[in-house]
């Protein structure tokens, strides 16, 4: 059996493609496959995709029309033969010791899955690198120890990722653990992540940064401002599957929760300024309507949190124009017909259109809908 299954999704990543596959091609673990999965790319990548797989018959190439980054994970689980799999996004690189360090550390304490820190990085226009540590565990307590994730919420405090480890295929396939495949959407890495913490057994997180993380690629998600919609629709997809165990639930609902706003946070920020006022209004409704269930209370969240979060659940038109109209306000004076010519371009794209409709039906439909 293959040591470790590498999977990289891949989306008209041309310009940064033969990096990455040379950190993976040339790992010091020999005893890999490297499935790249091109999703409808209408740039060079599959050229580049099938150039190097003529010289590495360990790269297998599958190719289809566009789907979205979860159909193409997914296509990559299901091909995957390794007795661990790892994710690396084609617009990131690794440490040529990666697979190696990591495998040997998770045969050796018989783990579901194991981590380690990362690096973000961007370039400049000279080619400057500018690196920057990410300690997985911001408490830096709990490296190189047995943990038992499925029976610890507050791994779900860990940073969030899903790519700076491995896991066992034998736990994926016994759970089923695969992406959500929203339509138009993304952000489907969040329940990847929450499926993998709620079933692994024996985990382990290492103090030591192997993964690239770059952050200068326009196209990347998190600068996608027409995306207003899709962490609520994955926190959705993510409730079902832990309410689908009472016990499991109970267990992990307060971090579900906790989780939640941290990246309802993030979005607004990330968002136009048009959408804000909208989304904080959503907030409120959705996370009253989980206070009012008991899914947490005030003790979940720091002073500064719940400042916060109590005042968009109790006045959300006050804490935006306190907190974000300001803001959005001074951007917009700054260049108003960029501004509008953004607004009306994000309000004829495809995954605002979906996102929004996915937005206004009941979870019932929208579980067939996207399973589909």
């Amino acid at each position: 059996m293959t040591k470790v299954s590498i999977i990289l999704p891949i989306y008209n990543v041309a310009q940064y493609l033969r990096e990455c596959l040379d950190s993976v091609t040339r790992q010091t673990l020999h005893d890999i496959e490297i499935i790249c999965v091109n999703d409808g790319s209408t740039d060079e990548s599959l050229d580049i995709i099938n150039e190097y797989a003529k010289k590495d018959d360990r790269i297998v190439v599958i190719t289809g029309p566009n789907a979205g980054y979860g159909k193409a994970m997914n296509k990559g689980l299901d091909r995957a033969t390794g007795e661990y799999v790892g994710i690396v996004e084609p617009d990131d690189y690794v440490s040529l010791t990666m697979y190696e360090d990591l495998y040997d550390v998770a045969v050796r304490n018989d783990l579901d899955l194991v981590k380690a820190d990362f690096y973000r990085f961007s370039r400049n226009e000279k080619g400057d690198m500018n690196l920057s540590y990410v300690a997985i565990d911001s408490t830096k307590t709990r490296y190189h120890t047995l943990l038992h994730p499925c029976e610890d919420p507050s791994m779900i405090k860990f940073v969030m990722n899903t790519w700076s480890g491995i896991y066992r295929r034998d736990m994926l396939e016994q759970y089923h653990i695969r992406h959500h495949e929203t339509p138009g959407a993304s952000f489907q890495d969040n329940g990847f992540f929450f499926q993998t913490m709620i079933y692994a057994k024996r985990a382990m997180i290492i103090d030591r940064p192997y993964y690239r993380n770059r952050r200068d690629n326009p196209n990347s998600s998190v600068k996608n401002k027409e995306k207003v919609y899709c962490i609520n629709v994955e926190y959705d997809y993510i409730r079902d599957i832990l309410m689908q165990d009472e016990a499991v639930w109970n267990r992990f609902k307060v971090m579900f929760n906790w989780k939640k706003y941290h990246n309802c946070m993030f979005t607004i920020s990330r968002i136009a300024d048009e959408f804000k006022k909208e989304y904080v209004q959503r907030m409120s409704s959705e996370f009253r309507r989980a206070y009012s269930q008991g899914e947490f209370t005030k003790d979940d969240f720091t002073q500064l949190e719940w400042s916060r979060l109590s005042m968009i659940m109790e006045k959300p038109d006050e804490y935006y124009n306190q907190n974000v109209k300001n803001a959005a306000a001074a951007k917009k004076k700054k260049d108003p017909s960029s501004a509008q010519k953004e607004l009306e371009a994000i309000k004829n794209s495809t995954t605002y259109k979906v996102g929004k409709a996915i937005m206004k039906v009941p979870c019932a439909v929208k579980r067939r809908l996207t399973r589909k």
